[in-house]
């Protein structure tokens, strides 16, 4: 019997195990063909807010609410039918009821017998009863994604990621803000406390942002975490960080515990496969 063949051939099952689990451990996302989009625009200095979409339900009617910024008040009520492909759109007219300067929410929700079917809301920015310049989309229907709550960029507040291979002198800044019409400071701070990088960068019109930060030079040359801070205006909610560690002025990426645990499992399973068999698993000569 082969035992070394037998023993590569284990190493080669279990390492391609090893793989198939961090990579299925990453995946914080999964795939539905279900949802809805919803679409919020307005003209700087408008009285009108026009809302458009799709759902995947064509048969239930929508219902849209409009919440007043300290969440307390619903301002405006309306429902529509959409059409056989699942299109719908509406409008809403600022009113004197709209008194408080703040982003208002609007909901599209769709109900079966009390229990509710899809939901999405986008939060529109109303200054002295009219409205600023917007244009901001939220949708699960066109890619059929849905991102766990606690990774939804969309909440209130401004959220951002850190995105970078190993090796790397790039990072990757993502992100988003409820707020569109304040620019965003981006800082970088060494790890022992300068300040490497500074940037202000404007938000789209739907709120999202992005950025890339190049490492190296001068200012890189410690080995530790560089923390990377946005900041929006005074609020704690338009604040955010994210550490990214940097070793010889590249990107070196974080290696998640449990998927450090997996690959450890399947190197203990490889040394028990070859020492069971008394074989190395290199070659001798």
């Amino acid at each position: 019997m082969n035992f070394k063949g037998s023993t590569t051939s284990i190493v080669l099952v279990l390492m391609a195990i090893s793989l198939m689990s961090v990579t299925s451990l990453q995946q914080d996302v999964f795939a539905q063909i279900l949802g809805i989009s919803l679409t919020a625009e307005a003209s700087e200095g408008s009285d009108t807010i026009s809302i458009h979409g799709q759902t995947a339900s064509q048969v239930t009617d929508i219902t849209f609410t409009v919440t007043s910024p300290d969440g307390f008040n619903r301002l405006a009520v309306d429902q529509v039918t959409p059409d056989e492909n699942g299109n719908y759109s509406t409008e809403f007219k600022i009113s004197p009821l709209w008194k408080q300067n703040g982003f208002y929410t609007i909901t599209a929700m769709q109900s079966v017998h009390d229990n509710s079917l899809y939901s999405m809301s986008v939060m529109v920015e109303v200054i002295n009863e009219m409205a600023t310049e917007t244009l901001v989309t939220e949708s699960n229907l066109e890619t059929g994604i849905f991102v766990p709550k606690q990774e939804d960029l969309s909440q209130k507040g401004l959220k951002m990621r850190a995105n970078a291979m190993e090796g790397s002198t790039t990072i990757g800044i993502t992100g988003h803000s409820d707020r569109s019409n304040i620019d965003i400071t981006l800082k970088v701070i060494a790890p022992n406390g300068n300040v490497v990088s500074v940037e202000q960068i404007t938000p789209g019109l739907d709120g999202n942002f992005a950025k890339d930060i190049t490492t190296g030079g001068p200012l890189w040359t410690q080995d530790g975490i560089y923390t990377v801070i946005a900041q929006q205006g005074e609020s704690s909610e338009h604040k955010a960080s994210v550490g990214v560690e940097i070793i010889d002025g590249v990107v070196i990426p974080e290696f998640g515990s449990i998927a450090a645990l997996i690959l450890a499992v399947a190197i203990i399973s490889i040394i028990a496969v070859s020492a069971k068999s008394k074989l190395s698993i290199m070659p001798r000569y």
